[in-house]
């Protein structure tokens, strides 16, 4: 390969996907040494021209959401999803420089699992990281349930439903419980609000990503009652319950980001807590949720305690004792 003696010349062996975006960041940034910032260069049929430092902040942006999401606790799967993912786009965009056959873009979603399981933190997270790759051109996230898609006479689930599909261009659709959607039978409105989501999927495929999400059996049902539905969903999820050591690490971390700890008595009595929840098998178990929940109502029993005394250390004011653990109510 023949060095690269300007900034358009590395743009070019980029864009034909025979450098990497590092290897063209670290080689503009040689030539920065004796020669002017980087000019505009525009790809041929595209209107907007781009340039290597665009190209290097797009994908620090990338890195940095990954960084998040792999800040997560468990979810080893979906990490290893997106990363198959962001490596199709890439080999997607060499095919394509290559004049090679592209295969069609389909990034709608299932995802399955109990409460609490981070499905609605990935589904943001993912609507964030499809943006920094180009998939999408905002990648906000809209979420709705039934109540918000269908409505109360012939005509009106339509309406509303567009509407929320309206707001969600550009970005992530995130439908929690969707199998309500068919629980009325064949007469029921809902039936209405899937065959018009159908319709958005197609008439907005390019700016629009769908996710469906709830409890695994009931998803699974309600897919199987409705096989058309199912072939337009290819990718499935499933968000597994956290173990009690997976849900302390998540305490620990919401704690710590308040500036809070647990004394050694409350860590105890926080590991019996989860243990109990885990074995009594509660399929409705709110997993990080209920941790959540937890934590601030420990939060709220520590200022209730410590409110009257005089003379209070710092490390009174951050530590969480096994007084001030108690399960919330459901």
């Amino acid at each position: 390969m023949e060095p690269a003696k300007t900034p358009n010349d590395i743009l070019e062996l980029f864009e034909k996907g025979r450098l990497t975006p590092a290897e063209a960041f670290a080689m503009i940034r040689k030539l920065e040494m004796n020669q002017p910032p980087v000019v505009l260069v525009r790809r041929a049929g595209e209107g907007k021209a781009k340039t290597v430092d665009e190209e290097a902040e797009r994908q620090r942006r990338i890195e940095a959401i990954f960084g998040e999401l792999d800040a997560l606790i468990g979810l080893d799967g979906i990490k290893k999803l997106a990363r198959e993912i962001q490596a199709f786009l890439v080999m997607q965009e060499r095919r394509r420089a290559a004049s090679l056959l592209v295969e069609p873009l389909v990034l709608h979603m299932v995802f399955v699992g109990n409460p609490g399981t981070g499905k609605t933190t990935v589904a943001r997270l993912f609507g964030r990281l499809f943006n920094a790759m180009g998939v999408l051109p905002k990648g906000h996230l809209i979420e709705a349930e039934r109540a918000d898609l269908v409505g109360e006479y012939i005509g009106h689930t339509a309406q509303k439903t567009r509407e929320v599909v309206r707001k969600a261009l550009g970005g992530v659709l995130f439908i929690d419980e969707a199998y309500s959607l068919a629980r009325g039978g064949e007469k029921d409105f809902g039936k209405e609000a899937i065959d018009t989501l159908v319709k958005a999927m197609e008439d907005y495929k390019d700016q629009l990503i769908m996710i469906l999400a709830g409890y695994r059996r009931e998803m699974n049902l309600f897919l199987l009652t409705n096989p058309g539905l199912k072939s337009r969903f290819p990718i499935h999820v499933d968000f597994p319950d956290f173990s009690a050591q997976e849900l302390l690490r998540i305490a620990l971390l919401m704690l710590r980001r308040r500036e809070y700890h647990l004394s050694p008595g409350a860590r105890q009595k926080l590991v019996e807590i989860l243990e109990d929840q885990l074995e009594a098998g509660d399929p409705h178990f709110g997993n990080a949720r209920f941790v959540r929940n937890l934590m601030e109502k420990a939060i709220r029993r520590q200022a209730v305690r410590l409110v009257d005394k005089p003379n209070l250390t710092r490390a009174d004011l951050m530590t969480i004792t096994e007084a001030d653990l108690e399960v919330p109510e459901t």
